[in-house]
């Protein structure tokens, strides 16, 4: 693959990282509904919405979603078993700790890429990505009142740390099935709704959504849960995965910004300090990207 196929690959999954930034405050916007239930529709409105591009683009696109079955089962997991593994430990410990240890998973990326060939792993990566955890560890504690102390069901911690190593995973291995369309991602969707759906009947009880919540739904399946993992999926597969990984810290830092810049969040030093420990690592992992 050429440099500029790589950079360009690579640009696309800051795309990704960029929709993932308004993941908070959409989710906040969609209020108090189950998480499956909105996991099943927002994966549904994402599926929808990929048909109708696939439609548009002729039946050979719509012919990518037949693929063999190693690439639909490392998708389906990776994208089902992160969001389940993510709204368990959510529920069973303090969020703020564990979304700290669940937002390992950049860091994992840049370590698990070592073992790819022709990655050209970097120490500036890995010092770009602890930088990174480092700062968004004061976003995420702060933003919840501060640290607690990680207390509360042990399940939980595990959870959220299986979530990033799935994650993680899966954006690595991601990378034998570069051949693969990633508009199979589409059929993936499907496959979650469903799974998200059928979650949802066995575990929770139905929450008829209102206007704005329907807005939130369809913002979340467009945006940080439809375009953003078909924009992952190309990246992984050719981008450049370890400066992929030491820039997603981006994205907790955007989501912040975000939320104070619509009040949902006050801006503090503490948010300050957090962003220049983000920026730093991640221009400290781009720095010289073109030579490695």
């Amino acid at each position: 693959m050429t440099t500029a196929n790589r950079t360009r690959a690579t640009t696309i999954g800051i795309v990704a990282i960029l929709l993932w930034a308004c993941l908070a405050l959409l989710t906040a916007n969609a209020g108090s509904l189950p998480p499956f239930e909105l996991l099943a529709l927002t994966f549904a409105v994402a599926f929808v919405a990929g048909i109708i591009l696939l439609a548009v683009r002729g039946r050979a696109a719509l012919a990518e979603m037949r693929q063999p079955w190693q690439p639909w089962i490392v998708a389906f997991l990776g994208l089902f078993g992160y969001h389940a593994l993510y709204f368990y430990a959510l529920q069973t410990a303090p969020v703020a700790e564990a979304s700290l240890v669940a937002y390992l998973w950049p860091l994992f990326i840049v370590l698990f890429s070592a073992l790819l060939p022709g990655e050209g792993l970097k120490p500036r990566h890995v010092v770009g990505a602890l930088l990174g955890f480092a700062g968004t560890g004061i976003i995420i504690l702060a933003r919840n009142g501060g640290a607690g102390g990680f207390t509360g069901a042990v399940s939980g911690y595990l959870a959220a740390f299986a979530c990033a190593l799935v994650w993680s995973g899966y954006s690595v291995l991601n990378r034998r099935f570069e051949g693969t369309p990633s508009g199979m991602i589409v059929g993936i969707c499907g496959a979650v709704a469903l799974a998200g759906g059928l979650c949802h009947l066995l575990f929770e009880t139905s929450t008829a959504p209102d206007a704005g919540q329907w807005i939130a739904i369809l913002c979340l399946g467009l945006g940080p849960v439809g375009l953003a993992f078909l924009a992952w999926d190309h990246a992984t597969k050719h981008g450049h995965l370890p400066l992929l990984g030491a820039l997603s810290y981006l994205a907790p830092l955007i989501s912040t910004a975000l939320l104070v810049a619509t009040g949902a969040a006050p801006a503090t030093l503490t948010l300050a300090l957090a962003a220049l420990l983000v920026i730093g690592g991640s221009v400290l992992a781009t720095v010289g990207g073109k030579r490695g």
